[in-house]
């Protein structure tokens, strides 16, 4: 379990952004002796090969070709974005003539008060100017790598009621300070620095907070593992360490990671795009099969759908449900519920179990209070583009949408483990 928690906390250590785990992503595919495609040009796929291919830089799919023909797809979905605060276009505000902060705006739900007294760094990209193009662009990976800024919290003596409850006002009190009033004008030529670029050259940027403080194990036992973006790195992770792992002789196995599941997916590059679908098709058409043939494989395919889940809290039992109430470090979380903001019905929900049994990994089940609204995930969004059989399931983790979440270490191997038996089985239902 050591060494499964140390992989899984060096990739979130070198993914602060969802643009730097798809480049952990491709670098280690090309280790794993993957061919990289490109959508702006043809393939050429060969049975029997293992290929990538990656849009907007912050969404991947990787897939497996077996050496005959194939009957579906079996997917592994799961989202490379956590929730953050993006910086804005002309950043710099100075203040009261003694500092300078940066303007940002939310990205995705997530809990304020913890980014408040704790070192934090900007990572993302760039778009350089390409030479030679008149109108053409790069895109360059940015991590400045260091304590950058801090959002420092109001002392209570000057909010009384601190304690009693406070709601964020995101362009008042979520602006972090960059510097004393000496560093203005500095912020675009350290973000160039870091990028090897020249500031000149830097056309746009997608930036992003996030939080330094390092991962740790913790707990009388060690059994538990806090970090920043375990949702959903944990999930991208771990099935991924399962499908470099699998072969399957009947099947196209597909590892898939989409950006902007946290603000509704409908982008190029999320679960709502075409993404999933176009690369079927190609796949498809490789094989010389007709449309017929696709909608017949897409009958015989099945997605997981894999975002963490909500495990019990100690000190809110009262908001778990009165009885599907998971914890940590038990095991693959079957995640259900009536409206469908989960995709798992009696049928994928079996099929999930069946495939926890023969790879000798628990399982538990969530579902909300009945009088609590959840949240959606990826498997619903992407059925509108390509509509599979899907289970969606998770880890169990505390303080979801934190800039440090907590989950089980144990949990890491049931999902590897979970995911290889899934890639490698021929699923009958």
């Amino acid at each position: 379990m050591k060494k499964t928690v140390k992989g899984l906390t060096d990739f979130i250590k070198k993914s602060p952004t969802a643009f730097h785990a798809v480049e952990e992503l491709r670098v280690r595919l090309l280790e794993e002796g993957f061919t990289e495609l490109n959508e702006n040009e043809k393939w050429k796929l060969s049975k029997g090969g293992k290929y990538f291919v990656t849009r907007s830089g912050s969404s991947i799919i990787s897939f497996k070709l077996p050496a005959k023909d194939y009957k579906g797809f079996y997917m592994i979905a799961s989202h490379s974005d956590s929730p953050s605060f993006k910086i804005k276009e002309n950043p710099e505000i100075e203040s009261v003539g003694a500092y300078v902060t940066l303007n940002v705006e939310k990205y995705g739900g997530m809990l304020c008060a913890p980014w408040f007294d704790r070192p934090l760094s900007i990572a993302g990209r760039v778009m350089v100017k390409k030479s030679g193009a008149a109108v053409g662009v790069d895109s360059k990976l940015v991590d400045v790598g260091r304590d950058l800024v801090m959002l420092p919290s109001l002392a209570i003596h000057m909010d009384r009621e601190a304690n009693d409850g406070h709601k964020y006002n995101a362009q008042k009190d979520m602006l972090p300070i960059f510097g004393d009033v000496t560093s203005k004008d500095t912020f675009m030529k350290l973000i160039a620095e870091s990028a090897g670029v020249k500031e000149k050259d830097i056309v746009s940027h997608d930036l992003f907070l996030y939080n330094r403080v390092e991962p740790t194990v913790w707990g009388a036992n060690d059994e538990f593992v806090s970090s920043g973006r375990l949702d959903d790195l944990e999930c991208c992770y771990g099935s991924f360490e399962g499908f470099v792992k699998a072969e399957n002789k009947k099947n196209v196995i597909m590892h898939v990671v989409f950006d902007n599941e946290e603000v509704g997916s409908t982008t190029r590059q999320g679960a709502a795009s075409t993404f999933l679908k176009d690369t079927l098709v190609r796949i498809n058409d490789a094989f010389g099969k007709s449309k017929e043939d696709y909608l017949v494989s897409l009958a015989e395919s099945f997605m997981v759908s894999a975002d963490n889940a909500h495990a019990v809290h100690p000190n809110y039992v009262e908001k778990a449900d009165p009885v599907n109430r998971p914890q940590m470090n038990k095991g693959i979380v079957i995640k259900y519920n009536a409206n469908q903001k989960y995709t798992t019905d009696a049928a994928s929900g079996a099929v999930c179990k069946l495939i926890c049994e023969k790879a000798k990994v628990p399982f538990q089940t969530f579902t909300n209070r009945s009088d609590v609204a959840g949240g959606s995930t990826l498997g619903n969004i992407s059925g509108t583009q390509v509509a599979v059989r899907t289970v969606d399931i998770g880890m169990a983790q505390l303080a979801m949408h934190s800039p440090y979440e907590t989950a089980g270490v144990q949990d890491v191997d049931y999902l590897i483990a979970f995911s290889k038996t899934f890639f490698e089985a021929d699923i009958q239902a």
